[in-house]
């Protein structure tokens, strides 16, 4: 066969006429592409049983069919569909942020909450800032990673850790607090629905999981029109509260008494008013998962990242301005008693009135915008985490993609996580905000940081504009790392517990990266060396149980293994075994069989004893040989006789493997349909079990 064609040469209509014909077996499977190198088509990768089959297709219907990795490109996000998947997040912490100022600022009385409106400006000047950053970390970084790119390439590694397990906390959080507000928002419209709250929440998470298991553009399409109904219905119920407010005049004092507010009031102090900024920075999260997936951005990747960042930043910031002021304006506040109404409901009483169609929809498409504000994590933390697994920071199996180029583990492990959250804390979102926002702005901090670095290299290389730049990156990183240092003591002591868990994951990636680091040193071949062939002796041990085809077909594997073939009997019938010894020398005299006796009835034990015994009788001054363990195995047709065989098989085989000098080998054997039974009658030319003769069959 020639790059899997065979010729074959087939008689014509005529004598002497001749014609060939080239068969290709492997097109079904393969396409060939040169000397010695195959594709896989999908064929390659379908099951061979009808279970097997049977999910494959109801994995089709669920996911989708498989895709190919050079069908990548059709699953990269245009710029429409971008904004809907990573805009969710950011933009629905415009549905709580302004709640979260006006919670603390309650504490002080009515006469405090005119304050919101100063702390809500110097917020979104922040967001001004730190999406510009971002702008300029995905033009400088386009293959992803955000932080922790920017950190690996400029700043010592430790810090790129860091800013790799703030991310990774700060994405778990915003699946948790998203889901949970949503569910807040959805009791606000239906009080009856409060006790499932629970349930509906985890209800919730495994929908985004299936639908990012779709992919991609999967996901896009499915989230796409919730993004824009509240985008669209969160505009007009701005624009007809500013129109209230502005033309018609109206407004309304805070109630007496203000919900929430404590008898008696704590004192306006600048340590309520830290608090008050440190709880609506919340606003700022999902800034920077643009920049962490540029790589899903169809092509030019970083100016359609760049675009969708400021799109995003500009209505976040018109939502979080807006709804701030028109709840100033008419006295709102957060009510927790006796049913919840969250700030931006009753904004949305005002605008559209209360109990009317447009306050449900607006609802509905608020709490539909929450549950999918996940979605932002769902593309930002697989992607980091590829990036880490391949770094050797995480286990390689977060960068293997599934069948629709998703990156399944990180999917299935943000889910997990994000549902045990919602369980311990109870699906409340104060009880979750104090561990929020930590983690992103430890990555703001280094990115920028780290992006001052880059730009002061860029300076030596003569690039044009590093000056501004370098000025926006460092703004930005004295700015966040402030902001870091108040939500971290604000929000102490809950928020204490993210600055305990980022350096554990810090501790298990470095942990993680040595193990990598030595075993690939461990593998490691010279590139420059000529590789010898073995110099070492090697020899077959066969553990048998008896005589029968798998035992023979694995005897005569050992055989194309080594010429020092020797079969071992466990038994703890002295009888049955000798008379197994008489029925072996007369069927297989050429085979050596050793018998160990096991009174106590242990198989593994013994037989790794057997092992241990040959090696400390092997000439010391000789190198110790290879020895390779061929352990029969019967195949079952169907599911269920599998659990009736080959148990033993697989208790020795777990108990050799990582024993020194030792190759384990399993030799699967099934029987063909048209095999006769043992015993019958066989024409005298028939080939013994394993095809090439060695030995009869039984």
């Amino acid at each position: 066969m020639i790059g899997g064609r065979r010729p074959r040469s087939l008689q014509g209509r005529k004598v002497g006429d001749r014609r060939v014909r080239v068969e290709r077996p492997h097109t079904a499977f393969f396409r060939y592409t040169g000397e010695g190198q195959l594709v896989a088509k999908q064929a390659a990768s379908l099951p061979h049983t009808p279970v097997g089959r049977a999910l494959a297709r109801v994995r089709g219907i669920v996911v989708g069919r498989p895709l190919s990795i050079h069908e990548e490109i059709t699953e990269r996000l245009p710029k429409k569909k971008a904004l809907a998947i990573f805009s969710s997040d950011p933009i629905s912490s415009s549905a709580y942020a302004s709640e979260e100022i006006l919670r603390v600022l309650v504490l002080a009385g009515a006469g405090a909450l005119f304050l919101s409106l100063p702390i809500s400006a110097f917020i979104a000047f922040m967001l001004a800032v730190v999406s510009t950053s971002y702008r300029q970390i995905g033009y400088a970084y386009p293959s992803g990673g955000g932080a922790y790119a920017v950190a690996r390439a400029n700043l010592p590694g430790l810090f790129a850790l860091i800013a790799a397990g703030s991310l990774l906390v700060d994405y778990v959080m915003t699946v948790a607090v998203s889901t949970a507000s949503a569910v807040e928002q959805l009791i606000s419209a239906f009080p009856g629905i409060h006790d499932w709250r629970i349930e509906i929440g985890i209800a919730s998470i495994a929908l985004i999981t299936l639908g990012n298991m779709r992919g991609l553009r999967e996901s896009g399409n499915i989230f796409a029109l919730p993004t824009y109904l509240f985008l669209g219905s969160a505009l007009a119920m701005i624009g007809i509260g500013l129109y209230r407010i502005v033309v018609l005049g109206e407004g309304a004092p805070p109630p007496t008494p203000l919900p929430g507010a404590p008898d008696p009031l704590q004192p306006l102090t600048l340590l309520l008013l830290i608090r008050a900024f440190a709880s609506g920075s919340v606003a700022l999260t999902g800034t920077e998962a643009i920049a962490n997936g540029v790589p899903a951005f169809k092509p030019p990747e970083p100016k359609n990242a760049a675009t969708t960042l400021t799109a995003v930043a500009i209505l976040l910031g018109i939502l979080f301005l807006g709804i701030s002021f028109i709840a100033f304006s008419y006295g709102l506040g957060p009510v927790d008693e006796p049913v919840v109404r969250t700030v931006i409901s009753q904004v949305a009483a005002i605008a559209f009135g209360d109990s009317s169609i447009g306050f449900y929809l607006f609802q509905v498409f608020t709490a539909l915008l929450l549950f999918l504000a996940a979605n932002t994590s769902y593309n930002a933390f697989p992607r980091l985490a590829a990036i880490l697994a391949r770094d050797g920071y995480l286990p390689r199996q977060f960068s293997f993609r599934g069948d629709r180029l998703a990156f399944t583990s990180g999917i299935v492990i943000l889910s997990l996580v994000s549902i045990v959250l919602l369980v311990v804390f109870e699906g409340q979102t104060t009880a979750l905000i104090p561990l929020y926002s930590v983690g992103v702005f430890i990555s703001f901090t280094i990115s920028q940081s780290g992006m001052v670095r880059h730009w002061l290299e860029e300076r030596r290389k003569g690039v044009a504009g590093w000056h501004w730049r370098l000025a926006i990156n460092g703004f930005g990183a004295l700015l966040t790392g402030f902001v870091f240092i108040v939500v971290l003591i604000a929000k102490a002591p809950s928020s204490l517990l993210v600055a305990v868990i980022i350096p554990v994951l810090v501790l298990m990636m470095v942990f993680i990266h040595r193990q990598y680091r030595a075993s690939a040193a461990k593998l490691d071949v010279r590139p420059d060396g000529v590789l010898p062939s073995p110099r070492r002796e090697e020899r077959v041990i066969v553990p048998v149980p008896g005589i029968n085809r798998a035992v023979v077909h694995a005897v005569n594997v050992g055989r194309s293994i080594a010429a020092d073939v020797r079969a071992v009997l466990v038994s703890d019938e002295p009888a049955e075994a000798a008379a197994l010894r008489q029925r072996w020398e007369r069927q297989m005299p050429d085979i050596p069989l050793v018998v160990v006796e096991s009174p106590y009835r242990a198989l593994v034990g013994p037989l790794l004893a057997y092992l241990d015994v040959l090696d400390t009788a092997w000439p010391p001054e000789k190198e110790a040989p290879i020895t390779f363990v061929v352990i029969p195995e019967y195949v079952a047709r169907s599911w269920w006789e599998r659990l009736l065989y080959n148990q033993s098989a697989k208790r020795l085989r777990a108990a050799l493997l990582g024993r020194p000098h030792t190759v384990v080998v399993a030799v699967p054997y099934r029987r063909d349909d048209g095999d006769p039974e043992p015993g019958a009658a066989r024409p005298p030319t028939a080939a013994a079990v394993g095809g090439d003769g060695g030995a009869p069959r039984p």
